[in-house]
């Protein structure tokens, strides 16, 4: 049975532009030793913004606490979660939390202030457009922003990123793993319904779920920030776990896209490509495992190999360029939120 919700009115695209007093913007922090910070968070959060939820990880500094007794803020609601659930979980419980209340665009804030909040009107703007179901920050849109973030955490990204384009089939987004981050309300409650990864993988294995909705990505331009600030992700720690899930969230996604949703000629290149390219490469490995020493490859033999190669390599060429053009353009959270007020409507009556 579907609960009723309290419901925002839809902004149809012929109205006014939307305001940011009133637009149902929900803060979500999750604390997990950010004592020293969080603090001064809270205090630069804009005055517009309708509420706080700061989500108490299992934090050993019981941040939840400290948080209630500084009384910093009276749009703060505290989650308090029993054992740790890392970045991920501490998020999606934030998420619930928020939409319960009533939230409309569920922004998520990091609490060790190496964000700028300045930066929140232009993460939350496309979604109150209709532009976009879930923006991020992107800070490798200009050489001034990358400055002040050091040089392995510069290449590091660079990888990642181009790893998340390719099993997320986001292309026109980049810096994945930025968790300056805003979301649609309704888009929040269907992907919450899917088994996402609640560590560090959290961001991108976000917005791979989000692309088996088709939902619409838009990176902001944001300068990085590094302060006092202790990262508690290693690097050594994280490459193969990290390589894994993005090979498995590829081969699902190319599945599930060109093979059981629908069928492309992308599908077509895909198949033929990869036939093609395994049999050139197979033909001329087994051809130079077997023949004579001396003996010379003949002009049948050197087409029979390259040809397969160069065609199957243009196919899943062909293929990838079709992947890049289906990024998903059309928002999906004007018709959710509209089955939601039906809904609501229908229960009301």
């Amino acid at each position: 049975m579907v609960q009723a919700r309290s419901v925002r009115p839809l902004v149809a695209p012929s109205s006014a532009f939307p305001t940011l007093e009133g637009s149902g913007t929900w803060i979500i922090i999750p604390c997990y030793r950010v004592r020293d910070h969080i603090l001064k968070v809270i205090a630069k959060i804009p005055s517009w913004c309708e509420g706080i939820i700061c989500v108490d990880d299992g934090c050993p500094d019981k941040s939840g606490d400290f948080i209630e007794a500084a009384k910093a803020d009276s749009r703060v609601a505290i989650v308090r979660l029993s054992k740790n659930r890392g970045v991920g979980g501490a998020v999606l419980a934030g998420y619930a939390e928020a939409i319960r209340r009533g939230a409309r665009v569920l922004v998520k804030v990091d609490g060790d202030d190496q964000m700028d909040l300045g930066y929140i009107p232009h993460l939350v703007a496309p979604i109150l457009l209709g532009e976009a179901d879930y923006t991020k920050g992107n800070r490798f849109t200009s050489i001034s922003h990358l400055k002040s973030m050091p040089s392995v955490r510069v290449f590091g990204n660079a990888a990642l990123s181009f790893a998340a384009k390719v099993s997320t089939g986001y292309w026109n987004v980049f810096d994945p793993t930025n968790g300056f981050t805003a979301i649609e309300s309704c888009v929040a409650d269907r992907v919450m319904e899917k088994q996402i990864s609640q560590r560090f993988f959290f961001e991108t294995d976000l917005l791979y779920h989000l692309g088996t909705l088709r939902a619409v990505v838009r990176d902001v331009p944001i300068p990085a920030r590094y302060g006092e600030e202790v990262s508690n992700l290693r690097i050594g720690a994280i490459v193969g776990p990290f390589a894994l899930k993005h090979f498995t969230n590829f081969c699902q996604r190319v599945m599930g896209q060109y093979f059981v949703r629908d069928f492309h000629a992308a599908t077509l290149e895909l198949i033929f490509g990869a036939i093609f390219l395994a049999f050139g490469g197979t033909y001329g490995i087994h051809w130079l495992a077997t023949r004579n020493p001396h003996q010379s490859a003949s002009a049948g033999v050197v087409m029979a190999a390259a040809l397969p190669v160069i065609v199957g390599t243009q196919m899943l060429l062909q293929a990838m360029n079709f992947d890049v053009l289906n990024t998903p353009s059309r928002p999906i959270h004007p018709y959710l939120r509209t089955i939601r007020q039906m809904e609501a409507s229908e229960h009301a009556s």
